[in-house]
């Protein structure tokens, strides 16, 4: 394990003066689940680690007057999950949070810190993909905000540049009539890291149609995977098994599916076929979508 200098500001300009003046060479951190254990295998190597839980706005959870869902960069997983704010504007992410690893390492990392990991096996950015969150970035050149699904670039590797600070995850509101689930699957422990991880987004119209959906399948490959040209094709259609089954087995066929320890290539993309199902079928019931054809729509 690496020596480095730990500091803990109190106010946001000092973090972003303490990243532009040491670059690549200051991590910020504020669960330090991922940064104790890249420490310690060498895998990082910072002269300074920049903590920041005492600095306040970072730990605030809010809903703008826009109706987006704020979560500083010092909020844990626990927090996000028991929070009645969060229950209320987005229930699947409390669903999903309350699923992640265990209670004590819920209590300590944080949902901002999860996202810069960009472990390719991890839940919430497959779920926030989904829900079209962004990231707020922020230095002192400039302030921007970047999809979820564009910030996550690959296997640990983001759109953050080294000054920049990710300050909170924005979630914007979806519409009441829009039902969303996440399922995943795992192969080993109930707390173990997901093999697959499939995230659904079903609005529907006043004819009981599509209006708008969204598919994202995570921890198959090395970033959150969407395919929007297997997703048009649904706009207006409704949501009956033939569809179901349409898209799930496209979806096998587009996405990249790797071999690890939790499951193999192959068994992989068997797996999204059944989960893209089985959260378009889940989605479509908090929607109020029950169409039939050939089959239940029951998850």
């Amino acid at each position: 394990m690496t020596d480095c200098t730990v500091v803990a500001p109190t106010v946001l300009d000092e973090v972003l003066a303490l990243l532009a003046s040491t670059g690549e060479d200051a991590v910020p951190v504020a669960g330090g689940i991922w940064v104790t254990l890249t420490l310690r295998h060498g895998l990082i190597r910072p002269r300074l680690l920049v903590h920041l839980r005492r600095v306040p706005e970072l730990g605030r959870m809010a809903v703008e007057p826009t109706g987006d869902l704020v979560i500083g960069a010092s909020v844990t997983h626990r927090a996000v999950e028991r929070s009645p704010l969060v229950r209320s504007h987005s229930p699947v992410l409390a669903e999903t949070l309350a699923e992640v690893a265990n209670v004590r390492v819920r209590e300590q990392a944080t949902l901002v810190g999860n996202l810069c990991e960009a472990d390719p096996a991890s839940d919430p950015p497959t779920v926030l993909a989904a829900l079209g969150a962004s990231v707020e970035l922020l230095s002192r050149r400039r302030r921007r905000l970047v999809p979820v699904a564009d910030f996550v670039l690959g296997a640990y590797q983001t759109a953050r540049a080294p000054d920049e600070l990710v300050t909170a995850v924005r979630v914007p509101p979806l519409p009441p009539r829009a039902g969303v689930a996440y399922l995943k699957f795992r192969t080993r422990s109930h707390e173990d890291r997901p093999a697959l991880g499939v995230a659904a987004v079903v609005l529907p119209d006043d004819a009981g149609r599509i209006a708008a959906i969204d598919l994202v399948v995570g921890a198959a490959g090395d970033r959150p995977q969407r395919v929007p040209s297997v997703l048009e094709h649904a706009r207006g259609l409704p949501l009956d098994e033939e569809l179901v089954t349409m898209l799930a087995s496209a979806y096998a066929g587009a996405v990249e599916t790797v071999s690890d320890l939790r499951a193999s290539a192959w068994y992989r993309r068997e797996m999204v076929r059944v989960f893209v199902a089985r959260a378009l079928r889940l989605a479509a019931q908090r929607a109020g979508l029950y169409r039939q054809q050939g089959g239940s729509m029951d998850a």
